[in-house]
């Protein structure tokens, strides 16, 4: 076999090596992901057993000091994670098509299977695709802090919901959520996608409560639900990996059983007495400090919360804080909303 066949298969079972270390330790040590680990780990053996049946001899041609390619500088680029993911990624999908082209030669074909690389090829192409999927969405996870505000369409009554919106965001506001329970679907999905838009510039996290296929039809960040909607673990089935989806509590046990289903935040109240729900028995800054030592995903504290108790549910662990009413029905949304992120801050 020709020495420079094998200096490029020696280059590539490197590349492919490498590339898929580097998955695999995101996939383990950051996402704490046991069956993504454990599929790219599989997948890195697999190749790696296959491409040493060249023994020594690849060893033996490498020459890594006369590599020509060695004295070529690479373009530097600023980067992000998900783009280190996708780097690494492509890396190892186009040295297994180099190798998958190589095997079609008469002098490698008994040694290598093309087909066998064409299929990992693909197999790497899924794997990308959940990785930076999850951690896409544990990106959206950490930005659950500080002022979470709910815009309620009956609570606005008149008022515009993108207006609503985007003062809110001016005033500071890190999350919206569209909550409506009496437009039409079709209508509701042209304001949540105009609300998306605003939020998307802005680089605030967009939710939608309630309805899974606004959330879809928008393309929100998330789905948040209640103890009475679509159960959670049907909804998260339904979401792609990288939507995150919220759940409201008002118990221990509830939150336990949210985190247990897979949310990824909860809402707990309500907190104080809230005049959004009349009917709701508030549950206490004490029973929110029991559910915070109990649960690890973050928290967001709902329920009668304002200007003078607002700091009170972030002592107590919450991550963020929903107001309603406290920003909806002032005559200055951003300015309510400026002195709700003030008390948090």
């Amino acid at each position: 076999m020709p020495p420079q066949t094998l200096r490029i298969i020696d280059a590539n079972c490197n590349r492919i090596s490498e590339g898929l270390r580097f998955l695999e330790d995101i996939a383990r040590f950051l996402l704490d992901d046991a069956i993504l680990s454990q599929q790219l780990k599989a997948t890195r053996h697999s190749l790696v057993r296959n491409l040493s049946k060249f023994g020594a001899a690849l060893l033996s041609e490498r020459n890594s000091e006369g590599d020509v390619g060695a004295k070529i500088e690479s373009v530097s680029q600023q980067q992000d994670l998900p783009s280190l993911i996708t780097a690494n990624a492509r890396r190892v999908e186009e040295a297994l098509r180099v190798i998958e082209e190589l095997a079609k030669l008469p002098e490698i074909s008994p040694v290598l299977h093309s087909k066998d690389f064409e299929q990992a090829r693909f197999s790497i192409y899924t794997l990308e695709r959940v990785l930076l999927s999850k951690v896409l969405r544990q990106d959206k996870i950490a930005r659950l802090t500080g002022l979470y505000a709910i815009i309620d369409t009956q609570t606005l009554g008149l008022k515009d919901e993108v207006d609503a919106a985007s003062k809110a965001i001016h005033g500071g506001a890190k999350i919206i959520q569209l909550r409506d329970k009496h437009h039409g679907k079709g209508e509701l999905l042209a304001i949540a996608q105009k609300v998306r838009d605003l939020c998307h510039k802005s680089d605030t996290l967009f939710i939608i409560n309630d309805h899974l296929d606004i959330a879809l039809g928008a393309d929100a960040d998330g789905l948040h639900i209640g103890q009475a909607d679509l159960p959670l673990m049907a909804a998260r089935k339904e979401l792609p990996v990288d939507k995150i989806i919220g759940c409201s509590t008002a118990t221990l046990n509830q939150a336990l059983k949210a985190e247990a289903e897979g949310a990824d935040y909860i809402a707990v109240g309500s907190i104080f007495p809230s005049p959004t729900k009349g009917s709701t028995t508030a549950i206490g800054i004490e029973q929110l400090c029991q559910i915070r030592q109990a649960i690890s995903i973050p928290i967001v504290a709902i329920g009668g919360i304002n200007s003078d108790n607002i700091s009170q549910v972030i002592a107590a662990g919450a991550n963020s804080a929903a107001v309603i009413s406290a920003i909806l029905t002032q005559q200055n949304i951003e300015q309510a909303t400026r002195q709700l992120v003030a008390g948090i801050e």
